[in-house]
């Protein structure tokens, strides 16, 4: 029988402490050959408005395999409907079989927040005295809880084209983690000055500009996942020391490097390398005090399968879950 994890089975088996370096070694392993993984397949679903994506992945150590599929709705905010829901298949990789369905959204959330606190353990200065998150999301709120298991800012700046959202996170902020936390009127009161950003927006446009950084800033770019679709303007590109979590994907899918190369403004080799080879101490990553590193962060595969294995042994181990009965000719194929 397979094991069913739905969102309050995985909050109760899953930290933020242990998917950091979760994370660190899944994509280590990508970016070492310990890892199969193709860019992900996106289906357009136009008369809806949405698209679904489909993300397979499969890991050699520890022996991982399943797939996500994702399903991105804009509209569904005015239904009073998540905009992403997303659904993780894990299997036994001996055999194919199912071993567990899982709820996606937590999963997505936590591992993408985790994957930016790798890359600002790795790859920002220290002391980083203050965090400015642009976006009040549900990928806002998990960036601060996972940014403050690497760092310790004395200030955290949220800033939200609705700045009641942005004031009511920067509330929970407070409250939560009895960090000083702000909502700045604008993006960029929020980002000068600021140590580490955080761009986790639904914009198309750019929200983060190269003027305001400050040297030494280190960036995580976490929105615009496609290649129309831009949260950084070039000159952040341009300025920056550039790591993504796949060339490969990040080439055909990130409008943030997506544009600047049409622009002519850089070519692909200004990406310095990914950052899975930092995490394997292939590449050094900050080179001087004074770069502005970014991080391109677009989500892979086998950060979920990495993520739902790892919930499954600590599911079963803790008896967590709902075990789903299938039938025999399913079963056996």
């Amino acid at each position: 029988m397979a094991l069913l994890l739905r969102d309050p089975d995985l909050r109760t088996v899953l930290t933020m402490r242990d998917l950091v370096p979760l994370m660190e070694r899944a994509l280590a392993a990508f970016s070492t050959g310990g890892a199969v993984q193709p860019v992900r397949t996106a289906v357009p679903v136009s008369p809806h408005g949405g698209y679904l994506g489909v993300m397979p992945g499969y890991l050699a150590a520890p022996e991982a395999l399943g797939l996500k599929a994702v399903a991105w709705y804009p509209g569904n905010a005015a239904r009073g409907l998540p905009t992403h829901l997303a659904t993780i298949l894990l299997l036994d990789p001996e055999t194919g079989a199912l071993r567990a369905v899982m709820d996606g959204r937590l999963i997505t959330g936590m591992r993408t927040a985790a994957v930016s606190a790798a890359a600002t353990r790795h790859l920002a200065r220290a002391p980083a005295r203050v965090l400015a998150v642009l976006g009040a999301g549900v990928q806002a709120r998990s960036h601060i809880e996972a940014l403050l298991e690497v760092s310790a800012p004395e200030e955290i700046r949220v800033w939200s084209r609705t700045h009641a959202r942005a004031e009511r996170l920067a509330a929970q902020t407070r409250e939560r983690f009895g960090v000083a936390a702000s909502a700045p009127a604008t993006a960029e009161q929020a980002v000068r000055g600021a140590d580490i950003i955080c761009t986790v927006t639904g914009s198309a446009t750019p929200v983060l500009h190269g003027a305001w950084l400050s040297p030494g800033a280190h960036i995580n770019a976490v929105g615009a996942p496609r290649p129309d679709w831009r949260e950084l303007d070039t000159d952040v590109i341009v300025r920056a020391r550039v790591f993504v979590d796949s060339r490969a994907a990040a080439v055909v899918e990130a409008g943030d490097i997506v544009g600047p190369v049409r622009e002519g403004a850089i070519t692909e080799a200004h990406i310095q390398a990914e950052i899975g080879e930092v995490f394997a101490g292939r590449h050094p990553g900050r080179t001087a005090a004074a770069d502005v590193t970014l991080f391109k962060s677009l989500g892979l595969a086998v950060e979920d399968v990495a993520t739902a294995h790892f919930a499954y042994a600590q599911a079963r181990a803790r008896a967590v879950g709902q075990e789903i009965p299938l039938g025999q000719e399913f079963a056996s194929g």
